[in-house]
């Protein structure tokens, strides 16, 4: 997946090769025009001062807020809010950014950056390293970013950006779909055994193609020994049987349930 970049920035303008003395602070002076402060922003984001960037994109979009620089400025701004880790702020801003300049050239990398913000705050770089399964934690990040990144791809087919988020978006179905699991068993254990059924359904139909889909058919089986509807349990079993035959809650063609107390089923 592609590493968060930075807006296209500005040809039409030309910039003059000699900073200000107060660039060196991160306070943005109150008296600086608008090129010079947008050629300081520019200094901060090129040498990674993402903070100084902050301060400086902002001090543009309050006193220049109808400038020369003003979309690009806010552009850069969720770039230079992500790179702070201020993910809600880079989601706001981009979302103010589509609000105002729905037809900008570049308003697909906004709806990106929204996405890829959400997706950031769900802190999946700690699953590479196995450090906890994000589906065991509030989705609600999750969400947010598999509708930004489905809401590109629907708009934009084309733009840049469209491939990575695609593949997020295959991510992202995983993990939501794991998560309906996490649901799902939690109802087995509580007895709550329609509304476990309902969830292993609803992963069928709503991320079919994913791995959840086998263990949402375990669920099932479960749920309907759980109800006493043994018919519909061994119908749903031998559909996972044909479609996963070395589940772990199988034992050739028996299934053992894991927490309805029953006798093994088998077809």
């Amino acid at each position: 997946m592609r590493k968060p970049m930075r807006a296209l920035p500005l040809t039409a303008l030309a910039l003059a090769s000699t900073l200000l003395a107060g660039c060196a602070s991160n306070e943005p002076a109150p008296d600086l025009q608008e090129q010079d402060l947008y050629r300081q922003a520019q200094v901060s984001l090129d040498t990674s001062r993402f903070n100084s960037a902050v301060q400086q994109l902002e001090a543009l979009d309050t006193r220049f807020p109808f400038g020369s620089y003003a979309e690009q400025s806010q552009l850069e701004l969720i770039y230079a809010y992500y790179q702070v880790d201020n993910w809600e702020a880079a989601r706001a801003a981009a979302s103010r950014f589509i609000r105002l300049h729905p037809d900008h050239p570049q308003v697909d990398y906004a709806y990106y950056m929204r996405g890829l913000a959400a997706y950031s705050a769900g802190r999946f770089s700690l699953e590479s390293l196995d450090l906890i399964d994000i589906s065991k934690r509030d989705l609600g990040a999750t969400r947010d970013a598999y509708v930004d990144f489905g809401e590109l791809v629907r708009r934009f087919p084309n733009s840049t950006y469209a491939a990575d988020s695609r593949q997020r978006i295959i991510y992202l179905r995983n993990v939501l779909a794991r998560g309906e699991l996490q649901t799902a068993d939690f109802y087995l254990r509580k007895q709550a055994y329609l509304a476990a059924v309902k969830r292993g359904e609803w992963v069928i139909e709503h991320y079919p193609n994913t791995p959840a889909t086998r263990d949402a058919l375990a669920v099932m089986v479960e749920g309907y020994l759980g109800l006493g509807l043994r018919d519909r349990a061994s119908e749903t079993l031998k559909v996972l049987i044909q479609n996963d035959p070395d589940n772990e809650r199988l034992d050739g063609r028996t299934f053992e349930p894991r927490y309805v107390k029953t006798d093994d089923l088998t077809v």
